[in-house]
């Protein structure tokens, strides 16, 4: 009894005994559900994994067709959701960014312009839009009426028409690890370099990484670049963006970036005038206050609020269910559908998603405590 006087000790046994709570009340939903579903015939496991689907999907970064199985389809709709999240945040950041100066700028026409996107984008319901994006994008002509943007570009109802690199899913998957190898580098030595240099460096290692795929290890003959041509009633060669990538990817840009806007303006707006008056005195000319001074306090009070729009962004991805675009979601969907094992493919979306939004906010937090100014809360 003494030792229950101890707040610690109470402290720590009332978390023994919520914890031993959990478990079994965990297991007791676990093995009551497998029990039900053995006596209804119901197969359990995830031995259904390397059957073959029997149902294509129409965009891939990897190579799938109808007899492909259910891991493989799930992987390829897994690096879908990867593709259109991380496209979809890196362009909202950028038309955030571009948003919130204008709403912060003297010059009446940005100011109008910027509150007129904010009001319009943020105030429609995002999967609204994704909607709207994509009966706009099936609309247009045909790919014989194509509308021809250079000669090598073409926009048709099927999606944008775009030259490409001849990649080997080899080469995409040393790309995919690089990419977050050389942002975890740059990261490390932005303290020392400062962020642009880290930026600079960065951008030019990858594109070392990228040629070095792009040139070795190939096929004699093999061509590097493929160019479309109109062959009949549809473009062979490059590489097609489907009408349901374009317009989810285009509603998370615009739709993230009206609110990404708001959040840069109130990190811009919320630094104490008293900083910038004090640089200005020390002699500091407008663009010296901008780089050493406004900036690096507004991204401190932007990130942890940038954090969960971000997370909020990917999981918003599931929307393209909405139409026809094959992410994690849909996948996990149509795979419910065709093989009955619910509770397996559910736990499997969980997952995904669990795993994508804990690496993301785990790599926010990180670079939030290092840009953090030390001593301060």
């Amino acid at each position: 009894m003494r030792l229950l006087r101890h707040r610690k000790t109470r402290g720590r046994l009332i978390q023994a005994v919520a914890l031993l709570a959990t478990i079994v009340i965990v297991l007791t939903v676990v093995l009551t559900g497998r029990a039900n579903l053995l006596n209804q015939g119901i197969a359990t496991g995830f031995g259904f994994l390397e059957r073959s689907t029997g149902w294509p999907i129409n965009f891939a970064l990897i190579d799938v067709t109808d007899r492909s199985t259910y891991a493989q389809m799930l992987l390829a709709g897994f690096l879908n959701t990867l593709l259109v999240g991380v496209l979809g945040i890196l362009g909202a950041t950028v038309v955030g960014v571009l948003v919130g100066l204008a709403r912060i700028s003297s010059n009446f026409m940005l100011n109008l312009i910027g509150t007129v996107f904010v009001e319009t984008f943020r105030n429609v319901p995002l999967i609204l839009q994704v909607v709207f994006w994509y009966a706009l994008l099936t609309h247009l002509p045909s790919p014989r009426e194509a509308i021809d943007l250079g000669g090598v570009v073409y926009l048709t109802n099927r999606g944008l028409i775009l030259p490409a690199f001849d990649l080997s899913p080899a080469d995409l998957a040393i790309l995919i690890v690089g990419a977050v190898g050389v942002f975890m580098a740059a990261v490390r030595i932005a303290d020392h370099a400062g962020p642009l240099k880290a930026a600079a460096g960065a951008l030019a290692l990858y594109l070392i990484l990228f040629l070095a795929c792009l040139l070795t290890f190939r096929t004699p003959g093999m061509p590097t670049f493929s160019l479309p041509e109109l062959k009949g009633l549809r473009f062979v060669g490059g590489f097609d963006i489907k009408p349901e990538f374009t317009a989810l990817l285009f509603g998370l840009i615009v739709f993230g970036g009206a609110y990404v806007g708001e959040i840069v303006r109130a990190g811009f707006l919320a630094i104490d005038p008293g900083r910038i008056e004090a640089a200005e005195a020390l002699g500091l000319k407008s663009g010296q206050v901008n780089r050493f001074v406004r900036i690096p306090l507004a991204v401190r009070a932007i990130l942890p609020a940038l954090s969960n729009q971000y997370i909020w962004l990917m999981k918003a991805t599931t929307l393209g269910i909405a139409i026809g675009f094959p992410d994690y979601f849909m996948v996990v969907s149509t795979s419910i559908n065709q093989s009955g094992q619910t509770i397996e493919l559910l736990l499997l979306l969980m997952a995904g998603f669990l795993l994508i939004n804990t690496v993301m906010g785990t790599a926010l937090n990180v670079l939030n405590a290092r840009i953090a100014l030390k001593g301060r809360t």
